[in-house]
């Protein structure tokens, strides 16, 4: 039985379920490079060079390992724009039996899968992604019957299942989470590894000449571009990760420095959520640099954290909630995405640095996300679908699977506390304690209220006030209504005033 196994971008993986049983005599590979794929959102130009460059590389290999690639680029003349359309004409270029793919990452996809027997009157298969820890079945069987869907046991869970960092039944060092340990501000004298990088070669010169001509109106600096394209180099940022960053990154992982996008993260999520690296083995390498007394355990716990626990577990909660999920409202936010996320043109420092970075680098670390970015969406009300769309337009790393849960989730509680136990709201005092940004700002963070305040500082306060009947039985937050309550009246109408001459400018 011939067969036609496609590889999505984000599937570029030798060991991907699609390539199982592959037989490279008969059967047929398919990669394409379509418009509807690129242009579903305005992708960044660089987290589309990124990919494109990736998968041509990938099907490049797969070639010289004797496998029959049909592999159909932008720019080819006969390309169709969609991938159901580029499935149909391979279908008759090739006597194909049956279709195989992996299951997707994005719902819309699966959709679209889940026509394709009737449409093409083929069989198709669609195949587990074992890329991941977990299965959308088995995170389903465990929410099944909680009350509450935390994280945290979760992730105790799959350090179990998978032995990692434990002695016995029990995690080593006698605790499971080591996140207090976790939130040192920046300190003066820092030394920050430079990061990984990538010279481009004549394939992704290509790529790059591209997307210059075709994405010209896209979000995003496309140079420099020095992303690993292949697997053997995001194996080597895994590994100068290990030896480099990993030993500080538990220390100063919510840290910002005016100027140091990087900091002391792995920088390894491309890599991941596009196929070239596979959780388990980025959890162990980092695993044995502890064993090896080459990484501190506060540091290997929060990274196996991030990848066994919050990135498994926002999976889970994508696919058990959709499509529900993306249409979540609950504090009826509605206000638009001001014009700075895209320009960068505001005065307040911290977002300016954060957007600036964005845009350069495709990439900004999950504190800059969640607790600038994030933050400011939040308490100004921000409609969440345009959030949404942004995150998922800017960053490199961002799929739909992990893009929605994080964003509507976490950043803005548009899911009413299914993911998160509160609101990850807060003033500019946070901001100013894990950054420098503050120090070149044109607002005071020291001031409440008025013309020179950090806006932050007001517009928590008005959140709080604009949500309360949504909010305040929420006891991990009740006594910041009873600190809100203790201020006098003219403290709440100034308040009020700041935030409405504040959003006017918006």
């Amino acid at each position: 039985m011939t067969t036609l196994r496609l590889i999505l971008g984000d599937q570029l993986s030798p060991s991907i379920s699609a390539l199982e049983e592959c037989d490279p005599a008969k059967d047929v590979i398919l990669m394409c490079e379509v418009w509807d794929e690129a242009t579903y959102v305005k992708h960044h130009k660089k987290k589309i060079a990124f990919l494109f460059s990736a998968m041509r590389h990938f099907a490049r290999d797969l070639t010289e390992n004797g496998y029959q690639l049909d592999y159909v680029k932008l720019d080819d003349p006969e390309n169709s724009g969609s991938l159901q359309a580029e499935v149909s004409r391979a279908l008759k270029r090739h006597a194909i039996e049956r279709i195989v793919v992996t299951f997707p990452g994005e719902y819309r996809l699966l959709e679209e899968f889940l026509r394709w027997e009737s449409l093409f009157n083929l069989p198709v298969e669609i195949r587990p992604d074992t890329r991941f820890l977990c299965s959308p079945d088995g995170f389903a069987n465990w929410a099944r019957g909680r009350k509450q869907l935390r994280m945290e046991y979760f992730y105790r869970e799959m350090r179990k299942h998978y032995s990692v960092l434990i002695e016995g039944d029990q995690p080593v060092g006698g605790q499971w989470n080591y996140d207090a340990e976790n939130r040192k501000p920046p300190s003066s004298g820092l030394s920050i590894p430079d990061p990984a990088s990538f010279a481009p070669d004549d394939i992704t010169k290509e790529v790059l000449k591209l997307v210059a001509e075709r994405f010209a109106d896209h979000f995003g600096d496309l140079e420099p571009f020095a992303f690993a394209v292949t697997r053997e180099d995001a194996l080597r940022v895994l590994g100068r990760f290990i030896a480099q960053r990993l030993p500080h990154f538990g220390d100063y992982q919510d840290a910002m420095i005016e100027g140091e996008p990087w900091m002391f993260h792995s920088h390894i999520s491309f890599y991941l959520n596009s196929g070239l690296l596979h959780p388990m083995e980025c959890i162990k390498a980092a695993e044995r640099a502890w064993h090896e007394g080459r990484a501190p355990l506060n540091a290997v716990e929060g990274f196996t954290r991030q990848i066994l626990g919050w990135r498994e577990y926002i999976r889970g909660i994508y696919w058990l909630k959709m499509p529900d999920y993306g249409q979540t409202n609950f504090l009826e936010a509605k206000h638009d995405l001001p014009a700075f996320y895209w320009t960068a043109n505001t005065q307040m420092n911290c977002l300016r640095q954060c957007v600036l970075e964005t845009r350069a680098n495709a990439y900004a670390h999950h504190i800059q996300r969640l607790m600038v970015l994030g933050n400011f969406a939040l308490l100004a009300g921000i409609e969440p679908k345009q959030v949404n769309e942004w995150f998922l337009i800017v960053y490199a790393d961002a799929y739909e699977w992990v893009e929605l849960p994080n964003v509507s989730g976490m950043i803005l509680y548009a899911d009413g506390g299914l993911l998160a136990s509160k609101p990850y709201a807060a003033g500019g005092a946070y901001i100013n304690k894990m950054s420098n940004y503050c120090k070149s700002c044109r607002f005071k963070v020291s001031k409440k209220n008025g013309a020179d305040a950090c806006p932050f500082n007001y517009l928590y306060w008005d959140f709080l006030a604009r949500n309360r009947d949504k909010l305040q039985d929420n006891p991990r937050i009740a006594m910041m209504y009873r600190s809100y309550d203790r201020m006098s009246e003219q403290k709440h109408q100034a308040i009020a005033d700041d935030a409405r001459r504040f959003f006017k400018t918006l």
